[in-house]
């Protein structure tokens, strides 16, 4: 009988070069901050709690609009009938009088710009599998589900004031992000500052954005005020290769809002830059090889990998290297082996799996007998009170 070694959780500690977070004190409730360009995820304060997302649930309405549009359900020069319905909304509207027809595009603006209350149910009125405002809702909950947001129930289609309508700031981050990705072709809308859609009615025609014109690279999405959930944005800002976005909520103030959003865009650039950590095909570590040709076989990366780190504070990047081992022989090259864990201080972890960088045969039966006796030997020195 083949005596095996006791298998174990091997962990090897690597000293990788790295720095450690600059924590970031948000005075909103609720926040999430993200590096859309890497998925690193910066910063999350209570950013899994369901909260009152007020208008920045619109972002919701506007997925599933430009879904529509995008499949030809719905046309951007198709005009729309405004319902009474759509008409009693108060707050921020577009004015929009009952009976009337409102073009697609001009709506799609006018929620993006204006935040109209009305348009957002003309919009959902028409997509709506029952032809209803909570009909709408209900696929607004369902779609975004399967995107992922888990923490997302939706009432109404505007985020006017309702018991249950809530979301969490990651699931808002992730909406904005699939927003970005998903509709490039409509994503500029967001960026735009004025929009007079009625001559009459100008006193509802600036975008409440206030990143908007600062020169931070910022070009969306959408700001939330009610007097239960407080001032909130959904934001979202480029410079150069990257582009971070993020959610906040439970300001006090506009004022608070606009403050605390311009700081979290200037620290999430300045404070972070991507480094290339592992390099495809480099060796990270090797693991034990149990019965095989040669007693260890070298693990790689099949692909590079670049993450956000800190610039500022040098220090070390905690990594360890995950196998069950020894590994017995024979392993083919590229067989996944282990795994790579690594782990910013103040950032979340990041897993890698690492594969044989060769093929290791099987010992021959000299080899393996050789083996063998050294493991038993050893495990005899090591329990010399121990009866075999």
């Amino acid at each position: 009988m083949t005596a095996l070694p006791r298998l174990l959780s091997a962990v090897a500690a690597l000293a990788l070069s790295a720095s450690q977070a600059i924590a970031f004190d948000t005075r909103a409730e609720a926040a999430f901050v993200m590096d859309q360009t890497t998925g690193t995820v910066l910063m999350a304060k209570n950013a899994d709690d369901a909260l009152p997302p007020a208008s920045m649930s619109k972002l919701m309405t506007l997925y599933l609009a430009f879904e529509a549009v995008r499949d030809g359900r719905m046309r951007m020069e198709e005009e729309l009938r405004v319902s009474q319905h759509a008409m009693n909304y108060g707050g921020s509207t577009l004015f929009l009088k009952a009976g009337e027809r409102v073009s697609v595009e001009d709506l799609l603006r006018g929620i993006i710009v204006l935040s109209g209350n009305d348009a957002c149910a003309v919009i959902a009125e028409a997509l709506s599998p029952d032809g209803t405002e909570a009909g709408f809702a209900r696929l607004m909950t369902q779609r975004a589900q399967q995107l992922g947001m888990t923490s997302s129930v939706f009432k109404n289609s505007n985020g006017w004031p309702a018991n249950g309508h809530v979301m969490s700031m990651r699931d808002l981050s992730l909406l904005a992000r699939h927003l970005i990705e998903d509709f490039p072709e409509y994503y500029p809308m967001f960026a735009q500052e004025e929009f007079l859609f009625d001559q009459k009615e100008s006193q509802n025609r600036y975008n409440r954005n206030p990143l908007l014109g600062l020169g931070i690279g910022a070009d969306g999405l959408k700001t939330g005020h009610t007097q239960e959930a407080g001032y909130g944005l959904v934001g979202s800002a480029k410079q150069g290769e990257r582009r971070v976005i993020f959610a906040i909520t439970g300001l006090s103030t506009a004022k608070a809002r606009a403050e605390e959003s311009e700081s979290i865009v200037n620290w999430a650039f300045r404070q972070f830059a991507e480094k290339t950590v592992v390099t495809k095909g480099t060796e990270v570590a090797r693991a034990d090889v149990w019965l095989g040709s040669d007693d260890s076989v070298g693990l790689v990366a099949d692909k590079d990998l670049s993450l956000l780190l800190p610039r500022a504070t040098p220090g070390g990047l905690k990594a360890e290297v995950v196998y069950t081992g020894p590994v017995e022989a024979p392993i083919r090259a590229g067989q996944q082996l282990a795994e790579l864990i690594i782990s910013p201080e103040g950032l979340e972890e990041t897993r890698v799996p690492l594969f044989a960088a060769s093929a290791v045969e099987a010992g021959g039966f000299m080899d393996r007998i050789m083996i063998v006796s050294k493991h038993l030997i050893a495990r005899v020195q090591d329990q010399p009170g121990e009866s075999m």
